[in-house]
């Protein structure tokens, strides 16, 4: 019989994406038998993090202050604005790209049956940034799923409202990929979307 910390432990390693009761069970153990000073790091880095970092006022990112770094720098070009849905995606973009413009982070996505509207996106906040004028392009990039095109159907008409022209992340084969191994959606999306040569 294990004790009630060992379980306490266990439930709150839960918490994490994809991690269930055995993986949840083995982290735990590994921490008690081989990892103590580890887990105590773990513990004050986790918990400093929780009471230190919030949201950016502008961009609604992570940060630890006000105004993020981003939004904050004057090297950024506030003419240009990137919807994404998480930090993630914000993270992905900025080392994958040399994208100089600036985020606006939704932290999710349109899903009614989720109880997730325009409020709970912050869309109201994104409303206003578009109607003070100095952004020109709303480049969307949220993910090719039925919610996040849902989302981007809302975003553009937003956009359009504000006089501000929207652009989508291009989506369909990936570079390198084959065809006859890339699947049905993805080829038909690609194949629907397709650009004259210049």
């Amino acid at each position: 019989m294990s004790s009630a910390l060992l379980e306490q432990l266990i439930d709150a390693l839960r918490v994490l994406p994809g991690v269930g009761q055995k993986s949840a069970q083995r982290m735990a153990y590994h921490l008690l038998e081989r990892e103590r000073s580890g887990g105590q790091r773990l513990a004050q880095a986790l918990s400093e993090a929780i009471e230190k970092i919030g949201h950016c006022v502008r961009c609604r990112d992570f940060s630890e202050s006000e105004v993020c770094p981003t939004c904050a720098s004057a090297s950024r070009d506030a003419h240009l604005l990137c919807a994404v849905e998480s930090p993630a995606d914000r993270l992905a973009i900025e080392q994958a790209t040399g994208y100089r413009g600036l985020y606006f982070v939704l932290q999710g996505r349109l899903s009614p049956l989720d109880g997730i509207g325009p409020r709970e996106l912050g869309l109201d906040s994104l409303a206003a940034r578009l109607g003070e004028g100095e952004v020109q392009e709303l480049i969307i990039a949220t993910n090719p799923t039925v919610e996040g095109e849902a989302t981007a159907h809302y975003l553009a008409q937003l956009a359009r409202q504000h006089g501000v022209k929207p652009s989508r992340l291009a989506h369909g084969v990936p570079l390198g990929g084959e065809l006859e191994y890339v699947d049905r959606g993805t080829l038909s999306h690609a194949f629907g979307s397709r650009t004259e040569v210049s």
